[in-house]
């Protein structure tokens, strides 16, 4: 059975977006993959830097559109919960989902010490595993972002 959870945010400047990707790092638990959509700016790379930031990850975070994966250490402050790392996955470039399989995206997936989160993610279809978190970015203008959580377990 595929249960749903859906919470739909508007966020009015860049501040309460931000502060919205602060809380929802407090819902995350073990092994969780973080399925984005949205158009061109929408707000999805901004989303998973401000992940980042709550995760203790002090490097820069940019979309990695052309090498299509990037990996940050996440600090101590989420150790116990045995989270070592934080993906950071782009598709936007990826033709097809037979093009995956040679990015090591599966070996991502199963660890579970990992947080992932994808970008383009529609372009893995049935290759996103059943349980995890849909993020829906909409531009509403300006600042303005409509943003729909599903958790799908």
């Amino acid at each position: 059975m595929n249960k749903a959870n859906q919470n739909v945010f508007i966020t009015n400047n860049l501040k309460e977006t931000k502060e919205l990707a602060r809380s929802f790092v407090k819902k995350l638990k073990k092994r969780n993959l973080i399925a984005l959509y949205g158009n061109l700016g929408s707000g999805k790379t901004t989303f998973v830097q401000n992940l980042a930031k709550e995760f203790g990850i002090k490097k820069r975070i940019i979309s990695p559109t052309f090498v299509i994966i990037r990996s940050y250490k996440i600090g101590n402050k989420y150790q116990s919960l045995n989270i070592r790392h934080l993906y950071h996955i782009d598709l936007y470039r990826v033709e097809d989902k037979e093009s995956l399989n040679g990015l090591g995206i599966k070996d991502v997936l199963n660890n579970p010490q990992n947080i992932v989160a994808i970008e383009w993610a529609e372009k893995m279809k049935n290759l996103l595993p059943k349980e995890r978190w849909d993020i829906k970015f909409e531009d509403m203008g300006g600042n303005i972002r409509k943003i729909t959580f599903d958790h799908k377990l």
